[in-house]
């Protein structure tokens, strides 16, 4: 009798669980949701938290709050959420830095993009551009390699610290070209550009949107764009590859992850809503900032890609030279 009990109680519970789960997805959210953005305010991480955050809470009934979480690059930010409930109600921005970057710049990040989160979907990605003064005896990275190995330790880059794209593209060029460079760190990219239109820092690989104005203004001149392919609103650039200098290509993407664990019924709640915000022009606008290319995937195609920036990132970096911390 106790043995047909608990079997009766055992199917009972078995057969409730998909009906609470779709309950539970169905009455999703009930409360707030926290978006982390693993940066200071403004810049890409911030950007793609506010923009989305604004336009789900609109659709959604509920706020999503955006909360920044600086330090450590990008760790502090995504240590927080690998290591919080996994219940729709916590949920990061990540991109190339904290879900590819960080496993080959430190030996323990504290977190694996791999397993520790779940790609909701990835929005939109943005190159880089190489800028320099004006008055610099070169005008594109074939003769600027060649001066630099002409004149050691002559040309400067500046960068935005360990763990930015900027700092990994000035490494990666010291490194892939096997140059004597030097790299000063800046925090943050304006203390860059007061230093390059002063003529007290060379080179500089930021934003592509954020070099437009200097470029536009003539203040300073470009030499290549990190993409595959040539910036819309700037098609006169070569790429990297196209200079025929360096076999490398670097986007830096965005987009939205929950922690693992989070019920799959939410996750796709969470896909589908983002794929109607990103229906909105509006969105669709501020989120490319005016050079930005808005990311299109699947779920396979998504993971496909993070599966492949993960493996590249580290390697790439090792073998550039760069030392895990």
């Amino acid at each position: 009798m106790l043995i047909k009990t608990l079997f009766a109680l055992a199917v009972l519970v078995a057969s409730s669980s998909p009906t609470w789960a779709q309950q539970a997805s169905s009455e999703y959210p009930t409360k707030p949701i926290r978006i982390v953005a693993p940066s200071a305010a403004g810049g890409g991480f911030d950007l793609v938290a506010r923009v989305l955050g604004s336009k789900l809470s609109e659709q959604m009934g509920q706020q999503f709050v955006v909360e920044n979480r600086s330090g450590g690059g990008t760790l502090a930010g995504t240590q927080l959420i690998a290591k919080a409930p996994a219940d729709g109600y916590h949920l990061i921005v990540g991109g190339l830095s904290n879900m590819a970057l960080n496993a080959g710049l430190y030996k323990n990040p504290g977190y694996d993009p791999m397993t520790d989160f779940i790609p909701l979907r990835i929005v939109v990605s943005h190159s880089y551009t190489l800028v320099g003064r004006k008055e610099l005896p070169f005008n594109n990275m074939k003769d600027m390699l060649t001066y630099a190995k002409a004149n050691p330790g002559k040309l400067n880059f500046g960068t935005s610290g360990p763990g930015t794209g900027q700092f990994i593209l000035a490494s990666l060029i010291k490194g892939l070209g096997n140059v004597d460079i030097q790299l000063v760190p800046y925090k943050g990219a304006q203390p860059v550009y007061m230093d390059l239109l002063g003529g007290r820092v060379d080179l500089f690989f930021d934003n592509t949107t954020t070099t437009r104005t200097y470029l536009e203004s003539n203040q300073l001149k470009a030499f290549a764009v990190s993409s595959r392919q040539r910036a819309p609103d700037g098609p006169q650039i070569p790429t990297l590859m196209e200079t025929g200098t360096m076999d490398l290509e670097m986007e830096t993407w965005f987009g939205l992850f929950a922690p693992a664990k989070t019920p799959s019924a939410i996750v796709e709640k969470l896909r589908l809503e983002i794929d109607k915000a990103m229906q909105s022009a509006d969105v669709r606008k501020k989120l490319q900032q005016g050079s930005g290319r808005i990311v299109q995937m699947n779920n396979a195609e998504t993971e496909s890609m993070l599966k492949s920036e993960a493996n590249k990132w580290p390697r790439l970096l090792k073998n550039a030279g760069i030392v895990q911390e």
